[in-house]
């Protein structure tokens, strides 16, 4: 059965830009975009436990912009791409660290408009020389044929660094157990580099002055990232459970095969 929809006759196309009115005086303005993403990205009620009084908080889901490309990193992604391909570019260089979101995203859209992906990634000076292995968004990157380079934080520092808590990419346990709780009572999975520590600073402050946000109607944009959770599975394991063997009487009777639905 041929799909035919509006959204899938546009993924992937080029097609001309009309920026919104409050970006019209920017300069230069872009002619073109790539169609790289599923949008526009739902928003739904997120009942977060223990919001003031009449205070109504909702979700844009950036999260859900498209599998391997989910994520607000697409945004800026269907244009930067059109400008790498108007000026004749066969390859795409960007940096970021070990389990960059954004390099993530690069990679696979470098790789529906056939462009050469290289990715430059901090790491651990213990790491810089080993195979950085599959876990998270590297798996990603390394399916999609990008050629990884490492370099270590201390060689990157020279350049500069960002200093978002402990630092890019780096969380307290609070943090990482806000995102478990959060994802327990809510179902939404946040990210540990950006929206986990968004909606963190959010809930404290809430918490702390409550009168402020009573009554208030609040919008956070979640803005995907969840691969990135699986470069924290040391330091999350501690704090998730519910998990045992069941056990079985022995007096039930076993049969090989295939079970019973009861």
């Amino acid at each position: 059965m041929a799909l035919t929809t509006a959204s899938t006759l546009e993924f992937l196309s080029k097609k001309p830009y009309t920026p919104p009115s409050w970006a019209s005086h920017l300069n230069p303005l872009p002619s073109h975009v790539f169609s790289l993403a599923h949008l526009p990205t739902p928003i739904h009620k997120w009942n977060l436990p223990n919001l003031p009084p009449n205070t109504h908080l909702y979700l844009k889901r950036d999260d859900l912009s498209g599998m391997q490309l989910s994520g607000n990193k697409v945004r800026k992604l269907e244009f930067l791409m059109a400008d790498a391909v108007a000026q004749g570019a066969d390859c795409i260089i960007t940096i970021g660290g070990i389990q960059s979101n954004h390099c993530r995203a690069t990679a696979v859209a470098a790789k529906y408009l056939n462009l050469d992906c290289y990715l430059i990634l901090r790491t651990s000076k213990a790491l810089v020389d080993q195979d950085p292995g599959l876990t998270g968004n590297l798996l990603v990157e390394r399916l999609v044929g990008a050629h990884v380079q490492l370099i270590s934080k201390e060689e990157y520092a020279k350049i500069g660094s960002v200093a978002k808590g402990l630092g890019y990419a780096m969380n307290t346990s609070e943090e990482l157990n806000f995102v478990r709780e959060i994802a327990a009572t809510t179902g939404v999975v946040l990210d540990p580099v950006y929206s986990g520590k968004a909606a963190y600073g959010l809930v404290k402050d809430i918490s702390e002055s409550p009168k402020k946000w009573e009554g208030r109607k609040i919008l956070f944009i979640h803005t995907g990232g969840l691969l990135g959770l699986f470069d924290k599975v040391d330091q999350i394991a501690p704090l998730v459970g519910k998990w045992h063997r069941m056990d079985v009487n022995e007096s039930v009777p076993r049969q090989d095969g295939i079970g019973k639905m009861f």
